[in-house]
Order: C-alpha cells, then sequence, then structure tokens
C-alpha cells in the first residue's frame, strides 16, 4: 500500500510539473527586440502589444512575450537575435533597422516582422515591395521628401541651406541624406551634412552647423532621436528652427512634424503579427507603408528659436503641443 501511494505521488508530482509546459507547448509566443529605448520606438512596441491584445493575444497571458532593447549597441542587437532564435518563438518582431538586419542574418525560418525601417530594401531585408516569399515583412516609415521640404518653407520661408545631423552608420539615414540633398537641389536648395556616428557626436554636429544653415532638418535616426534634448537646446541657442520627421520628437522640442505616429505604426504591424500567429506565412505578406501621417506643431519652440508659426499653418495642425 505504501509502496502504490509513493508511486501515485510520484506520477501525480510528475503530471503537475508537466501540466505547465504542456500548456506553455499550445501557447503561442512572440519575441520582440528595439535597437535602443526612445519615445517613437517604445510609442511602435506598445502599438504592436494593444493590438496582439485587442486582437485576443494579450502579452503575459494568452501569448508568451518577451522584449529586449540593446541600448543602442550592434552587436548587443546581434546577441538578442541569437537568444531569441534559441528560444524559437512563433514570431519576432524587430524594431528599428539595426535589429531588423541581426535578426533576419540568423534566421531563415522564424517569421520576423520589422517596424520602424524606412528603407528594407536598401537594408537588404527583403529584396523588394512584394511579398518577400521568405520568412521576413513588415512596416515601413519612408516618407516622401517633398512634404517635409514644404513644410521646412512653411516653418522657415525663403530657407535655402538645410542642416541634417545624421548617423553614417544606419543604412536608412545615408539613404535619406541622399535623396534629400536631390530634392533640395531641384528647388535651388541645398543640404549640410552633419554626421554623428555616435549619440555624445550629435550636439557637437549641430553646433559645427552654426552659421551655415538657415533651419535643421532632423529623420528618425535612432542616434540622434536618442539624444533629441542635446539638438533642441543647440537649436535654441542658435536660433535655428527644428523640423523633425516624426511627431514624438515635437513633444522633445521641435517646431513641427509631417510624419507617422509610431503607436499607430506600432498597431500596423500588430495586425501583421497576429495574421502570422493564425497562420498565414510572412513571406506571403507583402511589406507595408504606414498610412497615416499628420501634422504637429509646437508654438512654443518656435519662439525659442527664432520663428513665428503662420495662422495657415497653426489651422493645418492635427496637433498642437502646449
Amino acid at each position: 500500500m505504501h509502496a502504490v501511494n509513493r508511486r501515485t505521488l510520484l506520477a501525480l508530482t510528475l503530471i503537475a510539473s508537466l501540466s505547465p509546459f504542456a500548456h506553455a507547448a499550445e501557447q503561442k509566443s512572440v519575441a520582440v527586440t528595439a535597437i535602443v529605448d526612445h519615445p517613437a520606438l517604445d510609442a511602435a512596441r506598445k502599438g504592436i502589444e494593444d493590438e496582439l491584445k485587442a486582437a485576443g493575444f494579450e502579452p503575459g497571458k494568452q501569448i508568451k512575450y518577451q522584449y529586449q532593447s540593446a541600448q543602442g549597441n550592434p552587436a548587443t542587437a546581434a546577441q538578442i537575435a541569437r537568444k531569441f532564435i534559441g528560444d524559437a518563438p512563433d514570431v519576432i518582431v524587430a524594431i528599428a533597422t539595426p535589429s531588423a538586419q541581426a535578426v533576419v542574418a540568423a534566421t531563415r525560418s522564424i517569421p520576423v516582422v520589422f517596424t520602424a525601417v524606412t528603407d528594407p530594401v536598401a537594408a537588404k531585408l527583403v529584396a523588394g515591395w512584394s511579398a518577400s516569399k521568405t520568412n521576413v515583412t513588415g512596416v515601413s516609415d519612408m516618407l516622401a521628401l517633398a512634404p517635409q521640404i514644404d513644410l521646412i518653407g512653411k516653418v522657415k520661408p525663403g530657407a535655402k541651406r538645410i542642416g541634417l545631423v545624421y548617423s553614417p552608420g544606419e543604412v536608412n539615414s545615408v539613404v535619406v541624406a541622399k535623396e534629400l540633398k536631390a530634392e533640395l537641389a531641384k528647388r535651388g536648395m541645398s543640404l549640410v551634412e552633419a554626421p554623428a556616428p555616435r549619440t555624445v557626436d550629435v550636439a557637437p554636429a549641430a553646433k559645427s552647423l552654426i552659421g551655415k544653415v538657415d533651419a535643421i532638418y532632423t529623420t528618425t535616426d535612432n542616434n540622434v532621436v536618442s539624444t533629441y534634448e542635446s539638438l533642441v537646446a543647440v537649436a535654441q541657442l542658435a536660433k535655428l528652427p527644428l523640423i523633425a520627421a516624426d511627431t514624438d520628437s515635437v513633444k522633445r522640442g521641435a517646431i513641427a512634424a509631417l510624419g507617422q505616429n509610431y503607436y499607430d505604426i506600432g498597431r500596423q504591424t500588430g495586425k501583421l503579427v497576429v495574421r502570422i500567429l493564425k497562420g498565414e506565412k510572412a513571406g506571403s505578406i507583402a511589406p507595408q507603408l504606414a498610412d497615416k501621417l499628420s501634422l504637429s506643431l509646437n508654438p512654443a519652440a518656435a519662439q525659442k528659436q527664432g520663428v513665428t508659426l503662420s495662422p495657415a499653418l497653426l489651422k493645418e495642425a492635427k496637433e498642437t503641443v502646449k
């Protein structure tokens, strides 16, 4: 009797210890990584989490979910990619180009959804804009540059020389610099480049533009956005209008941005993740462009940077930062 009880007890213990694993095996899992934490990328991640929850895949409840930031370090991004691949989740979401490149380089089998990547083709994540037939899809935050230049002209009428602080190591930023230069040239305007390879280089790069430019434009460059306040400080000091590509930077001191809302980009990305969790193949879903643009203005920042916004421009704004 004693032996039977012991055997029964052992069996019950074994079943109890196995049951979480049995449950985990059925449970879907999503792993998310970003190159760095900053407001725009954090908003994208929040959008992804909210979209998953809305579709019945609440992170940490209905699905296993993990997030890791590379803290701006490409070598760390590669380590995170390897760790995630070892975990074998159902989907890996990579926020921003360096993280997406690290993950895509590390797996050909686990579905990868990139987001907040400006040019996924130049970054070699996908071969083109049609369905990739690989394990990769995602959402791009690419912006048409002509409306961006129109906005610079509305903020600072008559601006001819436009400064650009960017990271020469970020492929998206290099692509945008080249295209912006060509687009400005069509209008008899010029681009003055100020490379900033690291976040600590951003303020000195901005200072190097003083006296050489009429306004500064910033892209969604991760180095620049991570230390945006240091750029704002230079713009205020030199009375140089600062125009951004992402609306989150307006809350941090840029005068204006005609850009995507990164939370909306996250929701759009989350929809792709849900489709894959429900059985669609990543390679059968064509990469998408972010589908919402809005104008954000910061009149107080304009005052500090030496410009007054026209009533017509103020009327256009979807969001005015108080």
